[in-house]
């Protein structure tokens, strides 16, 4: 039997939150009660989850606007079901609370079965949410194995997604993007999970079969992701990180803004990790040599503005990778630290 699904329930009237507990009681949820928002972003953001928020618009301190606003600006809550409870009439509060990010509204005074059908519906929709970002872990750690085929490759995906986002807050793409560029990153190179480890480790050049069956796992990969909650942002990009520039690359021989953004931001940092770290065919360039290599390709393999700002600010972008870690990556949602 699952868990009992816990509401909160933010609302200053004694008796309203004493007849809401009754309701929800009956109904088989548990239930946390808070008299002001101020108390119920301190229930948020302790250790105890709750999985819907019912909150009464018009609070002392915080009202339901403002905490609906912060629990959205929170990656780690930013999916939470929120239903407002607005007075009849309140347009101004609905407009607002929309902006805010509800998920829905209740209007007082409210029947008891509509109340309980919004909450059934909010919790039908976090449920297959929970679902999809449970599937991101597996593919993550689906990532690892692959890793894991190759020991010189070990932990490459997880230094090229940070570097990834890195590279992606530089360039002012906005959280969700940034949050694609990372799940992107991560899972680039998935598609080599079918791959065998023969070629994956052979030391000399790769036979015409072996070099087909590389090529082939951007596309492998992108049908991999296709189901995740981004998978439509994501995709492109794990398909498209080994287009070029100039338009010679694979699979699909894009050229210039037509490949994805996040792809080029992933060729650039995935090329200069793959130049900076030992591989089966050869050993690890120096960083300097590594850093010329991108800067001969920009604008042949590499896009040429991005390349010129992960040049110029690669000191500061390795520096700043160290706040992702590969623990970003699991339990669900990626959540770039500083991403509001």
């Amino acid at each position: 039997m699952g868990r009992t699904e816990r509401i909160l329930v933010a609302d200053d009237d004694a008796a309203v939150r004493a007849l809401l507990r009754t309701l929800l009681v009956r109904a088989g949820y548990d239930v946390v009660e808070t008299a002001s928002g101020d108390a119920a972003l301190a229930v948020v953001t302790s250790r105890r989850a709750v999985d819907l928020l019912l909150l009464d618009v018009r609070m002392p301190g915080h009202d339901g606007i403002a905490v609906t606003r912060r629990v959205r600006a929170n990656p780690a809550t930013a999916l939470l079901p929120i239903i407002l409870v607005t007075g009849l009439g309140a347009l101004e509060d609905k407009i607002a609370g929309l902006d805010a990010g509800a998920t829905d509204f209740l209007t007082k005074p409210f029947e008891a079965p509509e109340l309980l059908a919004r909450i059934r519906a909010a919790l039908r929709t976090k449920a297959a949410i929970d679902r999809l970002e449970s599937a991101q872990g597996v593919l993550v750690a689906l990532a690892n194995a692959v890793e894991a085929k190759d020991p010189t490759t070990e932990h490459h995906c997880d230094r090229v997604a940070r570097l990834a986002v890195g590279l992606a807050r530089s360039v002012g793409l906005d959280a969700e993007a940034i949050e694609a560029v990372g799940y992107g990153a991560a899972l680039h190179d998935i598609g080599k999970i079918g791959i065998s480890e023969a070629i994956l480790r052979k030391p000399g050049p790769l036979t015409d079969l072996e070099w087909s069956a590389m090529r082939g796992h951007p596309a492998t990969g992108a049908r991999i992701v296709a189901p995740l909650r981004l998978g439509a942002f994501v995709g492109p990009i794990v398909r498209a990180h080994h287009e070029r520039w100039d338009g010679a690359g694979y699979p699909d021989g894009l050229r210039g803004e037509a490949i994805p953004t996040g792809a080029r931001i992933v060729s650039i940092v995935d090329a200069f990790d793959a130049m900076t770290h030992v591989r089966p065919y050869r050993a690890g360039l120096p960083l300097e040599q590594a850093l010329d290599e991108i800067r001969r390709e920009a604008g042949r393999q590499f896009d040429p503005g991005l390349s010129e700002i992960f040049l110029a600010q690669h000191a500061t972008l390795a520096a700043a990778a160290g706040e992702v870690t590969a623990a970003s990556f699991t339990g669900g949602l990626y959540a770039p630290p500083g991403v509001n």
